[in-house]
């Protein structure tokens, strides 16, 4: 196996053991120290293998340019967290809110966290930094309503009880969001594609890589090649995800905090790698792609899942974190208005993260 390829064979293992002795690594979870081992194995292998995934996903993102580059390095990482809710959701007893509570933790990430990281990193070593306007004003044109409707919207609905949808409903959001999400696309890979490349003439521009067709199937290929084990690996890690909620009793949005982490740690760090090497544009279509693929992507592919197997999914965001969802959308508006971002930005948004983190510990 070529050199730094040695990771896929350690997930590939990996799947072999779980597959042979499953049974009898999960039978000792009540061991604190077994617990452990299993968790950080299982975490660190799924996690290891998505940074993996974008890496090959970057190799190709600079092979076939913008903005299809970046629309690969999303896909990839949409079809991992698709693959790591639906696993814990049919695993164990059923969680209504794990969907729920993933997607506004991965909002919170990207759009607290990971842009504020971003903005605050890159601000301190380049002073200001560019990026195309238009292209951040397409993101959030539809990310806010897609956010809004998916997270917001069933508290107020009187349908039926509780922060659920009717299936009317549900499919109205389905058809919503695969309509929104496709028509982004024509606008990004068509007519408008200039939106979403620099048009700042101080950013550093990418190194430049070989655009040989080998060198785009070999990483293509490598990229289908990590992402195949997390199938498996993801319905394994399950079962102590399962077990710190259903055994350990520790509140049921801790799920979805780890999918969260598990999914928006690549992400994050290509973000962020961005924004420190001044290539700002491509730090904002990473972070604000990935929260539309997440609403525009995920949201349907769950809503699908859910049907077909029968697992209610509560929608609405308790009080607190509504409040907060739509701060964190609002701050976000007025931060990509002008086109430059400084420090203060990026310490604005670290601000709603740390407010994110501290209702997860209080609500």
């Amino acid at each position: 196996m070529a050199g730094g390829e040695w990771l896929l064979a350690a997930s590939l293992v990996t799947c072999a053991a779980f597959a042979i002795w499953g049974e009898a690594l999960f039978a000792r979870l009540a061991q604190p120290g077994w617990f452990a081992l299993i968790f950080l194995w299982l975490f660190g292998v799924v996690l290891a293998s998505a940074l993996a995934v974008v890496r090959h996903a970057d190799h190709v993102a600079e092979i076939l340019g913008e903005p299809y580059g970046t629309l690969v390095l999303t896909l990839s990482v949409t079809a991992i967290e698709v693959m790591s809710i639906s696993a814990v959701m049919l695993h164990g007893a059923n969680n209504p809110t794990l969907v729920r509570d993933t997607l506004f933790s991965i909002v919170m990430i990207l759009l607290g966290g990971v842009v504020g990281a971003a903005l605050l990193l890159g601000g301190w070593r380049h002073s200001e930094q560019h990026y195309n306007l238009q292209g951040a004003n397409a993101y959030l044109g539809v990310i806010i309503p897609l956010a809004v409707l998916t997270l917001t919207l069933a508290n107020f609905t009187t349908t039926t009880p509780g922060p659920t949808l009717s299936f009317a409903q549900q499919a109205f959001l389905l058809v919503i969001a695969c309509g929104l999400y496709l028509a982004f696309l024509a606008v990004q890979t068509g007519r408008h594609r200039g939106y979403f490349t620099s048009d700042g003439a101080d950013e550093t521009p990418p190194p430049a890589l070989p655009r040989a067709a080998s060198s785009l199937y070999w990483h293509s290929g490598l990229l289908v090649a990590y992402i195949l084990p997390v199938v498996f690996l993801a319905e394994q890690f399950a079962h102590p995800v399962d077990y710190l909620i259903e055994t350990l009793q520790l509140p049921a949005a801790l799920g979805g905090v780890i999918i969260a982490v598990l999914v928006a740690t690549p992400e994050a760090i290509g973000a962020i790698r961005s924004a420190m090497a001044n290539q700002m544009q491509r730090s904002i279509n990473i972070s604000l792609g990935s929260v539309l693929s997440t609403t525009g992507m995920t949201v349907p592919a769950m809503l699908l899942v859910s049907y077909l197997t029968r697992h209610e999914i509560y929608f609405g965001l308790p009080g607190a974190s509504d409040v907060l969802l739509l701060l964190t959308l609002a701050v976000s508006v007025v931060t990509f208005a002008s086109g430059r971002t400084n420090v203060l930005q990026g310490a604005v948004h670290v601000v709603l993260f740390a407010a994110f983190v501290m209702l997860l510990i209080q609500q």
